[in-house]
């Protein structure tokens, strides 16, 4: 598949973990999630040196088909607000986490290549001390091809707020900082509130923004969603924007490993080789000729018999044609013994090939 592309979602989910496991399980036809204002909690004690009882550790909200990326917390108190989720499917494009460049723990700045192009993109919460634009602008930053910077700023101001009559100061450094990175204020196609009050007779805010690489074509283009709150009170932003053309190839063909196709590949092959006339090879052309042969025809048993398969981040070596095939039973008959069945087929699969794998080690050792 050629990407060319990245649809990019961004909300504030005020601490509110379930959000985030709902967001990272049903959106996965982004290729990026912002979140700001995450919840770092602990999961589980693990053995210390000091405490019979364990230390904790903390950790945010992650997903198996999501590369998340954010700032390791220093302390209790220095857990980052902001983390991104890239889709794996992305993965060959090296997406890194800069805390060299910036180590800030509501700024998060990464990087990617797309055919040798390196590219930024930040993802930002700006609390009501503004402490990550003071430190920003205080911190001299060279940021080259910096396509996007998301935030929740926390700062209502006249110029993306139709229904705030007034201009504010830290406005000026939030516009420094654009110019510093080369970034314009995007225009939302539906302008509407980010920012939801439960408060009788409080106003509906605009907080949440998009700043694009200045020029960019999108600058007009991207949406805020009021109906994908849920129980928040911050809407999403989604926007699509431009990359460098690059192919990931996102499944494959392959032979499971002691398969009948395996087999009857194998079988193909010996039999093309043992039919191979080389009484013909007189000189360089027939050589060619012969050659060219015997690729096709290998070929042509490759694409009988192999399969396509979705390459993932997770690739179960254990899961054999038997697996295979008892799940196919149960998937046509919705028998609950079948289902059984395939249990039992499964598990004792995978118990014998890690049994093999254990000893393998032992032998080793």
């Amino acid at each position: 598949m050629i990407y060319n592309n990245l649809k990019i979602f961004s909300q504030n989910v005020c601490k509110n973990t379930l959000i985030v496991n709902t967001i990272l399980e049903t959106h996965s036809y982004f290729n990026i999630i912002f979140i700001q204002e995450l919840l770092w909690s602990i999961i589980r004690s693990i053995p210390s040196l000091t405490s019979s009882k364990g230390d904790s550790l903390v950790g945010a909200p992650h997903h198996s088909n999501w590369l998340s990326f954010a700032r390791p917390p220093v302390s209790q108190s220095d857990s980052p607000r902001v983390m991104a989720d890239i889709n794996i499917h992305l993965s060959l494009l090296h997406f890194s986490l800069c805390k060299d460049i910036i180590n800030h723990k509501d700024i998060l700045l990464i990087s990617f290549f797309s055919n040798n192009v390196c590219s930024f993109i930040m993802n930002i919460y700006s609390n009501y001390s503004h402490s990550a634009l003071k430190y920003l602008k205080d911190t001299e930053v060279n940021i080259n091809n910096l396509l996007i910077m998301t935030c929740d700023f926390n700062i209502r101001d006249q110029s993306w707020d139709s229904f705030f009559s007034h201009y504010l100061s830290i406005s000026d450094d939030l516009f420094i900082i654009a110019d510093l990175f080369n970034l314009d204020l995007l225009i939302p196609t539906n302008p509407a509130p980010t920012r939801y009050s439960d408060t009788v007779g409080e106003l509906n805010l605009v907080i949440d923004l998009i700043f694009l690489c200045s020029g960019s074509s999108e600058l007009n283009c991207y949406s805020i969603h009021p109906n994908w709150h849920l129980t928040l009170d911050h809407t999403p932003l989604t926007i699509t924007i431009p990359i460098k053309e690059k192919f990931i190839q996102l499944s494959k063909f392959s032979l499971l490993k002691k398969s009948k196709e395996e087999e009857t590949f194998v079988k193909e092959v010996i039999a093309i080789f043992k039919s191979l006339d080389t009484s013909t090879l007189l000189n360089q052309e027939s050589l060619e000729q012969v050659v060219n042969s015997l690729v096709s025809k290998i070929d042509q048993a490759w694409n009988t018999n192999a399969r396509k398969v979705n390459i993932t981040k997770h690739y179960k070596k254990w899961w054999n044609e038997d697996c295979n095939h008892s799940l196919n039973e149960y998937k046509e008959s919705r028998n609950l013994e079948d289902w059984k069945s395939s249990k039992r087929i499964v598990k004792s699969t995978k118990r014998s090939f890690f049994d093999i794998k254990i000893q393998e080690v032992t032998n080793r050792s």
